[in-house]
């Protein structure tokens, strides 16, 4: 069976409408959010979106809060850096 699209991938769905660039920004988060994405507990990469912000590994069974299309976002992984430091000074 021949493929349906060349470029546009998931967006296919949207033909002509919308803008070129519009379509490309929806691929990107879409392709981010269907994605299989490496759990930070088990390392195994079957961690999948629940729900907006809710992430669920399929493997180990653990929920993870994140953003809307990925993992983690850039104030995520600062907050998390942040507080391990304040435990460390804690615990010092």
């Amino acid at each position: 069976m021949a493929r349906r699209t060349k470029k546009v991938g998931i967006t296919g769905r949207f033909g002509a409408r919308y803008g070129t660039s519009v379509r490309y920004r929806v691929k990107k988060c879409e392709s981010y959010k269907l994605a299989a994405a490496k759990c930070p507990r088990c390392q195994a990469k079957a961690v999948r979106r629940v729900s907006v912000g809710l992430w669920a590994c399929r493997k180990c069974g653990a929920t993870f809060t994140g953003g809307a299309y990925t993992l983690s976002t850039p104030a995520g992984v600062l907050s998390f850096r942040v507080t391990k430091r304040k435990e460390k000074e804690a615990a010092e």
